[in-house]
């Protein structure tokens, strides 16, 4: 279990699960102790849309969730693509994204950080994030055109380079971009710097093992 540095005090849980954890059975209950009733997971399907839990707990396809409800854990899964915990500690509002390029490239992030403003009144500012193990850009070659779309989201930042006449792609980076671009400080940001394809011991890549597995993000404020 991996729980960033900015996310580790406060009236929240939130961590990361690796590979011997998962995010199956009764594993994320066990260790934030919250019941499984009280854990929700999107229907994750490379998606911008963001659900607004207090609004809703139907199960539906979305690839964000944010929440103000206490005693409730917002859960999202990876095997590559990038998860991300966000906290308002001013609002006391949280929320999980799942952002694999597509959902980069859509500004699911951005779109995040919006709903939180519009439906709470958050502000970028006070907001804490975190972003979880992905794949980098030592392991993720990609074609033009994903680094494109990417690009026309975020905009000309560091975060792919061009290794062996293959274009490398950071989209931990680039969503690192989207956030400060969006108005949450830089020292506000914690990046995991791991990298799910180099270390397959520890966490699930599909890119290299292409199996099923998953680790999972989870963030919750607690009810007391």
């Amino acid at each position: 279990m991996i729980v960033p540095d900015n996310l580790k005090y406060g009236a929240i849980s939130a961590f990361f699960t690796e590979r011997a954890e998962g995010i199956d059975g009764k594993v994320p209950g066990r260790i934030s102790a919250y019941p499984e009733t009280d854990i929700f997971s999107p229907l994750q399907r490379h998606t911008d849309t963001i659900i607004n839990l207090d609004l809703s707990r139907d199960k539906t396809i979305a690839d964000g969730v944010i929440t103000s409800r206490k005693g409730v854990l917002l859960g999202i899964s990876t095997a590559d693509c990038v998860p991300i915990l966000i906290y308002d500690p001013q609002k006391q509002v949280v929320g999980a994204v799942h952002a694999g390029w597509r959902g980069t490239s859509k500004g699911i992030l951005k779109k995040a950080l919006h709903s939180m403003s519009g439906a709470f009144g958050s502000m970028p500012a006070n907001t804490l994030i975190a972003l979880g193990p992905a794949i980098r850009w030592c392991c993720y070659d990609v074609g033009k055109d994903v680094l494109e779309s990417v690009t026309d989201a975020t905009g000309e930042g560091k975060y792919s380079i061009t290794k062996n006449g293959k274009i490398c792609l950071d989209l931990p980076s680039a969503n690192m971009l989207q956030a400060i671009t969006s108005g949450v400080p830089e020292e506000n940001i914690w990046i995991s710097k791991d990298c799910t394809y180099c270390c397959p011991e520890r966490f699930f890549s599909y890119r290299f093992s292409k199996t099923g597995g998953r680790q999972g993000a989870f963030i919750g404020i607690k009810s007391k």
